[in-house]
C-alpha cells in the first residue's frame, strides 16, 4: 500500500534551542498586506499609524519591543514603490537608514534621506559599514520531535549547532563562520526558497499551533485515509482547502472539477471617496460533468453560472492573499496598475483581456481554484458581504512553511538523481520558450503592420478605380476644368456612365459594376484594418501570457535546486537525519508537480493561442473572399443585365477622393508585461550617468544636461 509522509508535529514537550545571541521572537507575523502591516506597529514606537489605518487588536499586553541598530546603506536600483502597499520610492545611490532588515518576505523598513519610511526589498541596498560589525539578531526556534524516527536525543545534542548545508547558491569558504553567522541559512534571502518558507520547513518543520499537543512527527499514514476522493470531497470547507495532495508522477491532484471564468461589460463608475474606476463582471460557469476530458476553453451547454462584479484593487487582494497563503506555487504574475489614460476604450479592453487570461490561470490550477480566497472572489454575490471579507482576507498570516506541512504524498515518489537532471532540463526548456515567444512577439508585431499596410493599399486600390469611372482625380483637380461638371466635360453622360454617349446601356452597366467593385475593395480594406487592430492584438497580448515562463517559474526552480542540495548534504552528513530527508522529499514533490503544471497549461496555452490565430484567420479570409465573390458576380448574368434599369447613383466614398483616408492611426500595441520592463541598472552605472548628465560632455548619458531634462519633463 502506497503511503504518505505527514507533516511534522511536535510533541508539546519540546524544547526550544537558546543561547546568548538569541533574542525573543514576535508572536505578531508580518502582514504584507495592503490595508494593515504589523512592522509599523511592532517596531517603531514613534511613528503612528495613519488615521485611515485601524488599530491593531488582541495584542498581549507584555510584548517586549525589539530596539535594532539603525545601519547606514545605500540603495543599489531605482525602485518605484507603491504607495498603498507603504512601499518607498529610492534611486540608485541613494543613502538610506536600515531600521528593521528582517520585516518579512524578502523587505526590510527603511528610512529615506529625507525622513520617508517605507518597505524596500532586501536585495535593492547594500550596507556601507563594515559586515562583520554589523549586529546579530539570531532568533530561536523550536526543535521538532523525532520520538516516532530515532530516539530521543539527549539535551546537549539538541543544543548542538545545525550541520552545515550548500544550497548551491554559494561556495562556502569558511563553514564555521557561516554556521555561526546564518545557522545554515542561505545568504540569499530573497531566493525563492527563503521567501516560500521552504528553508525553514526543511531545517526545522512546522509546529501547528492548534495541533501542537497532539503526538505526530513525520509519520507515514495511509493513502486510502488521505486521499480518497470522497472522503476528500465530503470534507472540503472544513480545513480541507489547506491540504493539498499529490499523486504519482508527481503531479498535483485536482479537489474540484475545471469551469470557466469570463472577465467582461466594463464599467465606468463614480465613488465620493475612491473617485472614478472601472467595474467589471465575472461570470463563472460551471458544468455538470466531471469527465477529465473536459475543456474549459469550450462553453458547456447548459452551465451553472455565478456573476459578481469587481474592480481592479479587488484583483489585488486576491493576488496578495493568493501570494501569502500558497507560497510553494507559481502563480501568475497581476497586470501593472495604471494611472494614465486608464479610462480609454482600448486600454479598458486591454485589462479587461489581462485580467480574464490571469483569473483563468488562476482557476486552471488543480491547487489554486479551491483555494478559499478564489471562492469568496469568484462565488461571493454581495457586495457588502465581499467588502467585509476583504479584511479577514488580507489579516491571514503568510502559510510559509505550514504551506509544505500540509502537502502530503507517496512515500518515494522521487528520485535525487531524476530531480537533478529534470531541474536542468526544465531550466533550460523555460528559457528557451521564453527566447522564442519573444521573438515570435516581435515578428507577430510586425505581421500587424504588414496588414495595416495591405489596408492602405486596398483602400488606395479602391480610391484610384472609383477616380477612373467617376473621372474625379484624387486630389483637387486642375484649375481649368475643377468647375466644370464631368457631364458637361464628356466624361460622363446624363445617367452617370463612364461614356461621352448618352443612353449607352454597356457602358452604365460597366461603370455600376466597377463602381461595386470599389466598393467591395474598400469593405475588403476595412477588414484588414479591423483585423489587425482588433483580432490580431488580441492574440498578440494571449503571447504576451506565455512569453516569460522563466521568470514565472524563477521561484520554484531555485527551491528545488537548493531543496536538491540539502538533499544531498543530509544523505551525506554522517549522523542521518530521516525527517529533514522526508521534509526535502515533500518540497521536491510540490516543485516537480508544479513542473507538471506548467507541462499541462502549456499545452493548454499554446494550443488556445494557435487554434483561436486560425480560426481567426480562416474568418477574415472568408469574409475577404465573401465580398471578393460577391463583386465577381456582379459582372454575370443575369444580375449584370440588371444594372441597366436605373442610373447610377454616387458611391458613399466619392466624397473621399478630394481628400483621401490613406493615413489611418498607429495600431494600438499590447500594454506591456511585467517582465517587459527594463533592466534595473547598477548603482555605478547610475553614479556614471548622473556625473555625465552633469558635465552634459559625458557620453553615457542619452539626453541632455540635468537642467535640459528637467525642463523638458
Amino acid at each position: 500500500m502506497a503511503t504518505l509522509l505527514q507533516a511534522i508535529k511536535p510533541t508539546s514537550d519540546s524544547s526550544i534551542i537558546s543561547n546568548d545571541n538569541t533574542c525573543p521572537r514576535s508572536k505578531a507575523p508580518f502582514d504584507a498586506g495592503i490595508h494593515s502591516s504589523s512592522v509599523w506597529t511592532e517596531h517603531l514606537e514613534c511613528y503612528s499609524q495613519s488615521d485611515d489605518e485601524p488599530e491593531p487588536v488582541d495584542e498581549p499586553q507584555d510584548q517586549q519591543h525589539i530596539e535594532e541598530t539603525v545601519k547606514a546603506a545605500r540603495a543599489l536600483y531605482d525602485f518605484e514603490g507603491e504607495a498603498e502597499f507603504r512601499e518607498l520610492t529610492v534611486e540608485a545611490g541613494d543613502e538610506l537608514n536600515i531600521l528593521k532588515e528582517e520585516a518579512g518576505d524578502g523587505w526590510s523598513l527603511v528610512r529615506a534621506s529625507s525622513g520617508e519610511i517605507g518597505l524596500l526589498p532586501q536585495t535593492y541596498y547594500t550596507y556601507t559599514a563594515s559586515f562583520l560589525s554589523a549586529p546579530l539578531a539570531v532568533h530561536g526556534r523550536k526543535e521538532p520531535s523525532t520520538s516516532t524516527i530515532t530516539p530521543q536525543a539527549s539535551l546537549q545534542e539538541q543544543l548542538k549547532p545545525l550541520s552545515i548545508q550548500d544550497t548551491g547558491e554559494w561556495t562556502n569558504p569558511l563553514p564555521s563562520f557561516r554556521q555561526s553567522l546564518l545557522r545554515g541559512k542561505s545568504l540569499n534571502r530573497f531566493s525563492g526558497f527563503v521567501t516560500s518558507g521552504a528553508e525553514e520547513w526543511v531545517l526545522g518543520g512546522y509546529v501547528d499551533p492548534i495541533a501542537s499537543s497532539s503526538t505526530s512527527s513525520h509519520q507515514r499514514i495511509s493513502t486510502e485515509d488521505s486521499i480518497n476522493d470522497d472522503n476528500r470531497l465530503s470534507r472540503l470547507g472544513l480545513g480541507e482547502a489547506d491540504r493539498h495532495y499529490v499523486d504519482a508522477g508527481p503531479s498535483w491532484q485536482s479537489k474540484v472539477p475545471k469551469f470557466r471564468v469570463l472577465v467582461h461589460s466594463p464599467s465606468k463608475r463614480t465613488s465620493g471617496l475612491s473617485g472614478a474606476y472601472t467595474v467589471y463582471s465575472i461570470t463563472s460557469l460551471f458544468s455538470s460533468t466531471t469527465d477529465e476530458s473536459y475543456d474549459p476553453y469550450i462553453p458547456p451547454i447548459s452551465p451553472t453560472r455565478i456573476t459578481v462584479q469587481r474592480r481592479f484593487s479587488h484583483f489585488i487582494v486576491l493576488h496578495t492573499s493568493l501570494t501569502r497563503r500558497l507560497p510553494g506555487i507559481a502563480l501568475p504574475p497581476l497586470p501593472e496598475k495604471q494611472y494614465a489614460g486608464r479610462f480609454s476604450a482600448d486600454f479598458v479592453e486591454a485589462r479587461r483581456g489581462e485580467l480574464e487570461r490571469y483569473i483563468g490561470c488562476i482557476v486552471r490550477h488543480p491547487v489554486a481554484r479551491y483555494a478559499e480566497v478564489v471562492t469568496s472572489f469568484l462565488g461571493c454575490e454581495s457586495d457588502v458581504e465581499w467588502k467585509r471579507l476583504m479584511p479577514q482576507l488580507l489579516s491571514m498570516p503568510a502559510a510559509g512553511p505550514s504551506f509544505f506541512a500540509h502537502v502530503f504524498h507517496p512515500a518515494f515518489n522521487v528520485n535525487v538523481d531524476d530531480a537533478t537532471e529534470v531541474i536542468d532540463r526544465f531550466s533550460r526548456h523555460t528559457l528557451a520558450v521564453g527566447k522564442g515567444t519573444q521573438n515570435l512577439r516581435n515578428i507577430f508585431g510586425r505581421i500587424r503592420e504588414v496588414r495595416l499596410e495591405m489596408s492602405k493599399a486596398e483602400r488606395l486600390l479602391s480610391y484610384s478605380l472609383l477616380s477612373l469611372i467617376t473621372s474625379t482625380p484624387l486630389s483637387s483637380a486642375p484649375e481649368d476644368v475643377e468647375d466644370i461638371p464631368p457631364q458637361r466635360n464628356g466624361l460622363l453622360n446624363e445617367e452617370g456612365a463612364w461614356c461621352w454617349r448618352e443612353d449607352c446601356q454597356d457602358c452604365l452597366k460597366l461603370t455600376k459594376a466597377m463602381q461595386k467593385t470599389s466598393d467591395s475593395l474598400r469593405i475588403v480594406a476595412d477588414l484588414y484594418d479591423d483585423h489587425a487592430r482588433r483580432t490580431q492584438l488580441a492574440t498578440h497580448e494571449a503571447l504576451k501570457s506565455v512569453a516569460h515562463p522563466y521568470q514565472s517559474y524563477e521561484g520554484i526552480i531555485e527551491t528545488h535546486q537548493s531543496t536538491v542540495s540539502r538533499y544531498k548534504d543530509a544523505l551525506k552528513s554522517e549522523k542521518s537525519n530521516d525527517e529533514m530527508t522526508a521534509r526535502c522529499e515533500t518540497v521536491l514533490n510540490t516543485t516537480m508537480a508544479e513542473m507538471d503544471t506548467y507541462h499541462d497549461q502549456k499545452v493548454e496555452n499554446f494550443s488556445t493561442i494557435t487554434r483561436e490565430h486560425l480560426d481567426g484567420e480562416i474568418n477574415f479570409y472568408e469574409q475577404v473572399l465573401h465580398k471578393l465573390k460577391e463583386a465577381r458576380c456582379t459582372f454575370d448574368s443575369p444580375r449584370f443585365d440588371e444594372l441597366s434599369r436605373s442610373p447610377r447613383q454616387p458611391s458613399r466614398y466619392e466624397r473621399d477622393l478630394k481628400a483621401p483616408k490613406l493615413h489611418p492611426p498607429p495600431l494600438p500595441q499590447p500594454c506591456p508585461h511585467v517582465y517587459d520592463s527594463t533592466p534595473m541598472r547598477p548603482v555605478n552605472t547610475a553614479i556614471h550617468e548622473g556625473i555625465g548628465a552633469l558635465l552634459v560632455k559625458s557620453q553615457l548619458s542619452r539626453g541632455g544636461s540635468l537642467l535640459g531634462r528637467i525642463w523638458a519633463e
